[in-house]
């Protein structure tokens, strides 16, 4: 799905976006919230198809 160097990124974008929501006290509006809600659960769907693509490789390879 996601490269590394993009998930890195993604990760980056995250924590940076809560810090300073954070200090500007924006954390509490509704925008923010959705924008850093959806950015989290790309980064955590990316990590649940990488891994389960690397344990289907790997059952293939044991099969062979």
């Amino acid at each position: 799905m996601l490269t590394d160097r993009q998930s890195l990124f993604l990760c980056g974008v995250l924590g940076i976006g809560i810090f300073v929501s954070g200090v500007l006290d924006i954390l509490d509006n509704f925008i923010t919230k959705t924008v850093l809600t959806i950015l989290f659960i790309v980064i955590v769907t990316n990590l649940i198809v990488t891994n389960s693509r690397k344990k289907e490789e790997k059952d293939l390879i044991n099969i062979k």
